[in-house]
């Protein structure tokens, strides 16, 4: 990969003018003590004076988080290995991508001007942020992805119904089953998703936290990075219920985080969604851990 082979404007299929001719990307990083960190852009570049995110064009072979990441520590000093991605909102203009990475700090993170690109940084809490001169692009997107700022997707796993779903001789081993979807899972929670039926829709990827709830011969089965596991002593669903029920509550005082439950089971769907919590059936998940 050649280093800065992203740089250059392109002229959109909407007739706008962009920077990146591979797509652009920034970090929208939020600390709820502090607000998001908002950068104020050179005088000499293009929508210059106007504050919006860490970012910047994406090199060949990148992806969009490496790309805002890599951006974030060149102009802001933000380690990649200090940003935790939550999600991920797309702005598709046919041959020009934008994608907006949302990520919380691991730890207390200080930011400082980095580059001859930024003339300032600044914590705003987002209340606030409409208050200043934003980028013309990033003030047209920024009521969308206000309303997801520290929100995080909490996937909770029927094991029992989702190892069930997929006839690969699972019942022979029961446990050794349940463990090769943990280990799917890890990998889907470090890659991240997208689907339609998951908040924000098919504009939205997400990077979630993942409760997987085993019961039966399954129980005993160890947690992973990525991956938290829950065992039901005696009911699965009431189980589930009340892991559920924890991840609604869980967030007293910031926003409420999205749960989103797989089972197939319509009573447990119905249950969980007295909650708050949505729903994703087993088939969804599954076609989505062949993929990564």
């Amino acid at each position: 990969m050649t280093r800065q082979d992203g740089n250059g404007f392109v002229k959109c299929d909407f007739g706008h003018l962009h920077w990146g001719v591979n797509g652009a990307a920034g970090l929208l990083l939020s600390d709820p003590a502090r607000g998001v960190l908002l950068q104020r852009r050179a005088w000499w570049v293009h929508h210059g004076r106007t504050w919006a995110l860490p970012g910047g064009a994406v090199e060949a072979g990148e992806s969009a988080r490496e790309a805002a990441t890599r951006e974030a520590h060149e102009e802001a000093d933000i380690p990649p290995a200090r940003v935790r991605p939550l999600a991920a909102s797309l702005v598709d203009h046919g041959n020009w991508r934008y994608t907006t990475i949302l990520a919380a700090p691991i730890g207390r993170l200080s930011a400082r001007v980095k580059s001859a690109e930024s003339a300032e940084l600044r914590w705003v809490h987002a209340g606030e942020v409409a208050d200043f001169r934003l980028h013309r692009d990033f003030a047209v997107a920024w009521p969308g992805l206000r309303e997801q700022v520290d929100r995080r997707l909490v996937l909770v796993v029927d094991g029992a119904n989702v190892v069930g779903s997929r006839p690969d001789g699972w019942w022979r081993d029961r446990r050794g089953a349940a463990e090769r979807l943990r280990d799917e899972l890890a990998t889907l929670a470090a890659t991240g998703f997208a689907d339609p039926a998951l908040p924000g829709g098919g504009d939205w990827s997400w990077w979630p936290k993942i409760v997987l709830v085993v019961e039966g011969k399954a129980r005993g089965v160890a947690a992973v990075p990525g991956v938290e596991v829950v065992d039901a002593e005696a009911d699965g669903d009431s189980r589930i219920v009340a892991v559920a029920r924890s991840a609604r509550s869980a967030r007293a005082g910031g926003p409420d985080d999205h749960v989103v439950v797989v089972t197939a089971d319509r009573e447990l769907r119905s249950r969980v969604e007295a909650l708050g919590a949505s729903t994703l059936g087993p088939g969804t998940l599954l076609g989505h851990l062949d993929r990564v």
